[in-house]
C-alpha cells in the first residue's frame, strides 16, 4: 500500500488557486447548495464519479464547501495503486492507494478508518466504485462505507453530494454541487444511507431540469 504524505492544508490553500484558475477558464459557474457542517469532526465526503474533473471538484468543494466553515487539518484521497504509480505526485495531495484484491482493500479501509478517527480531516471517498454518468437514476453503493464506517473512532461527520453539469444559455457548463449532511458514524445505517442518498439525487436531478415535468414526476 502506497500512503499519503499530503502537504500541509495551507500549501493545499495556495494550490487551490491555481485548481480556481484553472476551473474558471473552463466552466461558466460553480455553484454550491451547501449542507450545515458540524465542528470538532472529521468529514467522509462522498460524490458521484463520473469524470476526468471529479478530483479537482471535490478539492475545490472541500475547500469551498467545508473548509471555510470549519478549517480541515489534512485532506485526503482514495486512489487506484496503478495511478499512484504512475503519478509519483499524488500522495503529496493526500493520495493513498488501493488494490482490487480483497488483502489490499482490508488494508486501505483500515487506514481510511484511522485518518477519519481524527477530528479535521478529510476523506473524499467515490462509493460507486467506478465511472457512471451523472445522468444515472440510482447511486450503487460498493460494500467498501459498509466496512469503512464501523471502524472509525470519534466523531465523523458523513457528506453526500450530487454534483451535476448544465449549458443552459452558456457555452460552458455550469457545475452544480448539491450537499445532502447524512448523519454521523455513530447514527450509520448502511440501508438508509442508501436510501437517503438516492432520494437526495433523485431531487437534484428534478431540481436542475428546466420547465419540463416528467410523466409520473
Amino acid at each position: 500500500m502506497i500512503k499519503a504524505k499530503p502537504l500541509p492544508i495551507k500549501i493545499l490553500e495556495k494550490a487551490a488557486m491555481f485548481t480556481s484558475w484553472l476551473i474558471k477558464g473552463r466552466f461558466n459557474k460553480m455553484i454550491i447548495n451547501e449542507a450545515d457542517i458540524k465542528p470538532g469532526h472529521s468529514y467522509l465526503l462522498m460524490c458521484n464519479h463520473f469524470s476526468f474533473w471529479d478530483g479537482i471538484w471535490g478539492i475545490y468543494l472541500s475547500l469551498h464547501g467545508i473548509h471555510k466553515k470549519q478549517p480541515l487539518k489534512g485532506f485526503y484521497i482514495m486512489s487506484l495503486k496503478k495511478q499512484m504509480e504512475k503519478h509519483w505526485w499524488l500522495k503529496y495531495i493526500g493520495a493513498f492507494s488501493i488494490a482490487p484484491s480483497p488483502r489490499s482493500v482490508a488494508e486501505s479501509l483500515r487506514f481510511a478508518a484511522e485518518i477519519l478517527s481524527e477530528p479535521g480531516n478529510l476523506l473524499l471517498f467515490y462509493p460507486q466504485g467506478n465511472l457512471e454518468s451523472e445522468h444515472v437514476r440510482y447511486i450503487e453503493f460498493k460494500e467498501g462505507i459498509n466496512t469503512l464506517v464501523p471502524q472509525i473512532k470519534g466523531d465523523c461527520q458523513l457528506i453526500w453530494c450530487s454534483i451535476l453539469t448544465e449549458y443552459f444559455e452558456s457555452l460552458k457548463p455550469t457545475v452544480y454541487f448539491n450537499m445532502l449532511d447524512c448523519g454521523t458514524n455513530h447514527e450509520f445505517n448502511f440501508e438508509a444511507l442508501k436510501q437517503k442518498v438516492n432520494d437526495h439525487h433523485l431531487q437534484a436531478i428534478q431540481n436542475n431540469i428546466r420547465f419540463t415535468k416528467e410523466p409520473g414526476g
